[in-house]
């Protein structure tokens, strides 16, 4: 999948057609299609180039780093850019358990609609930060469940918020997420040291939250009329 843009089928084509009225000699009107544009990376980008912060301090991308990843937003969206660590936790599975993560944990702080926990090598998730004095995500319209876009490189791909972190670290998604950017999923060795985009979309939710294309429909929508500033 790396160096691959999304590519995502285009919607059918929505037809309308007017019917003539009762015993007029009217022709129909020629049907109207519309049709939806997937968002590129480089227009979600171009979105998110101005940053108006709504964190109170600025994030570590790594334990013992320097401080200097801001949370920024807008009306509709939360977004910071980052690197991205691996998070392995949830329910144990061949490439996620206690052998593949010597930090691995078997719970996620946001659970699949049966009350199990998230599975980080199946649902590509994003971890935010706990909340803090520096940001306390759930005054921003951002919960389990939310919709995320994450551009890396000129793919995009959908996804949701799964799990909180550490609260003075930023920049972690799921082994799935990471598998579908084309970034070593490896929780021990794997990631990537920058250019991660995380956009959260505020209010936003993917039910159930483990549905993986649930996410991909909204997050799709969302996205354009995030960039098309509607």
């Amino acid at each position: 999948m790396a160096g691959a843009a999304l590519l995502v089928p285009l919607a059918l084509p929505a037809v309308a057609v007017s019917q003539p009225r009762a015993g007029s000699s009217q022709p129909r009107t020629a049907p109207v299609a519309r049709y939806t544009t997937p968002v590129s990376a480089a227009e979600l980008l171009a979105r998110v180039d101005d940053c108006v912060p709504v964190s109170q301090g600025l994030y570590r991308k790594d334990h013992g780093s320097r401080a200097t990843v801001p949370v920024c937003g807008t009306r509709d969206a939360v977004f910071w850019k980052a690197d991205m660590d691996i998070d392995c936790d949830g329910r144990p599975g061949h490439r996620c358990n206690a052998t593949t993560d010597p930090y691995f944990s078997a719970a996620t702080a946001f659970v699949q609609s049966d009350g199990r926990p998230l599975s980080s090598e199946e649902l590509p998730f994003v971890v935010v930060p706990a909340p803090s004095a520096v940001w306390d995500y759930r005054a921003h319209g951002v919960r389990g469940g939310s919709v995320v876009a994450v551009v890396y490189g000129d793919q995009v791909r959908y996804g949701v918020v799964g799990d909180t972190g550490p609260a003075n670290v930023i920049g972690e998604a799921s082994y799935a997420m990471a598998e579908e950017l084309g970034i070593d999923p490896d929780p021990r060795t794997g990631g990537t040291s920058s250019g991660v985009t995380y956009v959260v979309f505020r209010n936003s939710r993917a039910t159930p939250v483990e549905d993986r294309q649930a996410a991909v429909t909204a997050g799709e929508r969302l996205a354009r009329r995030f960039v098309d500033g509607g």
